[in-house]
């Protein structure tokens, strides 16, 4: 009988709520998986930023620690994501308790809000989409207008300050280096860096790059 009202009328408010949380817990671990290797490429880049600044390659140090202070607010990004994500998995905890009192989902302004958020995240985007619209068709959420799903991607990755960059510097270099100059700035006591460590520093950056990218 259960399966022919499952064919009839589709999944049960509980199937639901309990297919949502497992893709929110498999959301969850990807974004821990991605945090661990943003912090593998970090601290590669950290290493090599002390390594220029110890050539005094001042160009190449402050580049990384561009890379180093945009990758820190990316992991900062994901961890509140996977927060949020953690927020909307008890809201269906509660959604579940409600169902065995008036045996349907209820409407919650609260879920729609961390699900508008987490819209905007590249790595998450694409199922958060899907749930939304599976949880406004449930009667948890209404329709969401088009300029809430087609968000500008925060700018704030892409235009770190310089005082940023310098007190990355200044902390990885013990404060010889945070206020060195401008990107092309080099000390004029040594020589520009081989090609292999060109290279090595590239890696780096494109590692870093296609984590951030999502």
């Amino acid at each position: 009988m259960q399966s022919i009202n499952r064919f009839l009328y589709g999944p049960t408010p509980e199937e639901k709520v309990r297919a949502w949380q497992i893709k929110l817990r498999t959301e969850s671990r990807l974004l821990d998986r991605e945090m661990r290797e943003l912090d593998r490429a970090t601290k590669l880049a950290r290493q090599s930023v002390k390594q220029h600044a110890a050539r005094g390659d001042v160009k190449s140090a402050r580049i990384l620690a561009r890379e180093v202070v945009r990758s820190d607010k990316q992991k900062d990004r994901l961890s509140v994501s996977k927060a949020r994500l953690g927020s909307i998995g008890t809201q269906l905890t509660q959604q579940m308790a409600m169902i065995k009192v008036t045996g349907s989902l209820q409407k919650s302004t609260e879920i729609m809000k961390l699900s508008n958020a987490l819209i905007r995240l590249p790595q998450i985007s694409q199922t958060m989409r899907e749930m939304s619209m599976e949880m406004t068709k449930a009667g948890i959420m209404e329709e969401m207008m088009d300029d809430a799903l087609d968000m500008e991607e925060d700018e704030e990755l892409e235009d770190e300050a310089d005082a940023e960059v310098d007190k990355v510097l200044a902390e990885l270099t013990d404060g010889k280096l945070g206020q060195a100059g401008s990107v092309g700035t080099e000390l004029p006591s040594v020589q520009n860096e081989e090609d292999e460590t060109e290279r090595t520093m590239e890696r780096y950056r494109q590692q870093l790059n296609g984590l951030l990218s999502g």
